[in-house]
């Protein structure tokens, strides 16, 4: 469907033409009418189906339309995210999309210093966008109100369970005007998730795409099995392929993320670390050098990850195969966005073998298995008895090695602090 038979006012199909936007994807098509008629909308969606401008486009129409009849001015619309960089994405669309409506946003998180965001505030702004504990944090300084909100989106709403922000989330709809237009969206519906939007939504209409069990037909799904210890190795190996010129990388940890970028550095691939240990303005640095296309890999945690969003990525290299099969498809969901051709590589060690056959019953299909592998998988992996007694023996081992230290410490022979490492 085009964007033309959608009832979008101009100054926005304007922007959309010129940002080469022509189609609707299925959850735009779906749910900006039902938003145009100022219905609740409960969307289950993951993140590349086009979600944000479903949203975005009709709290534009209806604060422009709004502006347009005298209405006074004031935050209209509050959009909470779990993440700073989603949440500077979706400021960067509503900026894009609203470009002609004259609606002001701003984006608030925290990591950074409050000054700038709390000025932007207090010049005026209809849409906030905000992560929960930044937001409260105004509010209870009293930079923010939130009386005169007419629409109110949550979006990913499972994540933002998932990282502990359930009280947040209750605290402000608490707040919220009763009197308000709710959009809800969330990649899964556990019962947990469908509870929340019962407090938050009124008789809405639901809305479902691309069910999180499902991966993109546009995206091409490869496998490589390899040992424990040659993974960095086939990692060189899979990236001498110079057409991986933008590739988006998953760590399932914040040390191992750290030393992947230590090792592609080494090899002379330009690399860089998004998580939680890094600043803001390191997060929104590497990220800036990614979508610019000056830095190569961009290794990621999955929470880290949740906020980027890139029209044309290509390329998903999963270094860590996840536990959790749903996540496997939301990492490789950012690329084939929005119908593009999009391209995953995963690399199993051992340990990993179950995790692969739980995400290919969830795909409900076989990952294409590279066989030209020159680190191929030759280790077994370890049984639950046998990974038992391995962590019994290392924690021996350790016991055993600090008792020798504090014996030698007590008897003056142990090593002055940073005298082992001069040696």
């Amino acid at each position: 469907m085009k964007f033309e038979d959608l009832n979008i006012i101009e100054p926005i199909l304007k922007t959309l033409k010129e940002a080469s936007y022509e189609k609707a994807t299925p959850i735009q098509a779906k749910s900006i009418p039902l938003m145009l008629d100022r219905n609740d909308v409960l969307g289950i969606a993951q993140t590349g189906t086009g979600k944000t401008a479903a949203f975005a486009i009709p709290i534009l129409q209806h604060i422009y339309n709004g502006q347009k009849s005298g209405k006074r001015s004031g935050i209209k619309a509050l959009i909470i995210t779990p993440t700073r960089e989603l949440a500077i994405q979706i400021g960067d669309s509503f900026s894009t999309y609203g470009k002609y409506t004259r609606t002001r946003n701003t984006v608030i998180f925290g990591g950074v210093k409050q000054q700038s965001q709390v000025s932007a505030i207090r010049s005026g702004v209809e849409v906030l966008i905000a992560t929960p504990g930044r937001l409260l944090d105004l509010i209870n300084q009293g930079f923010i109100s939130l009386k005169h909100i007419e629409y109110f989106v949550l979006d990913e709403a499972d994540r933002m369970l998932d990282m502990g922000f359930v009280h947040d989330i209750k605290k402000l709809i608490a707040i919220l005007p009763k009197k308000r237009q709710s959009l809800f969206f969330s990649a899964t519906m556990p019962n947990n998730i469908v509870d929340l939007s019962r407090t938050i939504l009124n008789n809405p209409k639901k809305v479902e795409v691309s069910p999180a069990s499902t991966t993109a037909d546009t995206i091409q799904q490869y496998l490589y099995y390899t040992n424990r210890g040659d993974k960095k190795d086939l990692l060189t190996h899979i990236l001498k392929d110079q057409d991986l010129n933008q590739v988006l990388l998953f760590s399932k940890t914040k040390h191992g993320a750290n030393k992947i970028v230590k090792n592609l550095q080494a090899k002379d691939i330009s690399a860089a670390a998004i998580h939680g240990n890094k600043s803001q303005p390191q997060r929104q640095k590497a990220l800036s050098q990614f979508k610019e296309g000056n830095l190569r890999v961009l290794v990621a945690t999955d929470i880290a990850a949740r906020g980027i969003d890139i029209d044309k990525l290509k390329y998903v290299v999963n270094y860590d195969i996840p536990n959790i099969p749903e996540t496997y498809v939301h990492r490789i969901g950012r690329s084939g966005r929005a119908g593009k051709d999009g391209i995953s590589i995963s690399i199993a060690e051992p340990e990993e073998n179950v995790f692969v056959r739980d995400i290919e019953k969830l795909i409900k299909k076989k990952i294409n298995l590279v066989k030209d592998n020159p680190f191929p998988q030759t280790d077994k992996a370890m049984s639950t008895k046998e990974k038992k007694e391995f962590e019994k023996e290392k924690n021996k081992k350790k016991q055993e090695f600090f008792a020798e230290l504090k014996k030698k410490k007590n008897n003056g022979t142990a090593p002055k602090r940073g005298e082992r490492r001069r040696r």
